[in-house]
């Protein structure tokens, strides 16, 4: 038997906090075995859950792997604006005229991650 990933691990400073913002982001939970001040915090997500671990160094350079996220029940645009809401920042706009393209956003500690566009509006421009 293959290999499977169990969990998305990402750095960061404040592993519960930024772990509050995923589990927004995604509309799931933090572990219950999580608290504020634990050195690691689990959002436990039906796409993939997602594991954060607190480190001492500050990010430094561009993410090498990011989350593409597609939005289930809202357009690309909304989920955007509902992302930079709960705290993330914007950071390139790929976003064309005609309906096609994506946004670039970081979270609250500065990881990169996209919006693209919702399965509903993938079909009305293809």
């Amino acid at each position: 038997m293959s290999s499977l990933v169990r969990h998305v691990t990402i750095d960061c400073a404040d592993a519960y906090a930024l772990a509050t913002f995923w589990a927004q982001a995604l509309d799931a939970k933090v572990s219950d075995e999580d608290e504020p001040g634990d050195d690691e915090a689990l959002v436990e997500s039906p796409g993939a859950n997602l594991l954060f671990i607190q480190v001492p160094e500050a990010k430094a350079v561009k993410n090498r792997v990011h989350l593409d996220l597609q939005p289930q029940d809202r357009t690309r645009d909304e989920e955007v604006e509902r992302l930079l809401g709960l705290g993330a920042t914007l950071l390139d706009d790929r976003r064309n005229p005609d309906g096609t393209g994506w946004a670039t956003l970081a979270d609250p500690e500065g990881n990169e991650f996209c919006v693209e566009r919702s399965a509903g509006e993938r079909r009305a421009t293809s």
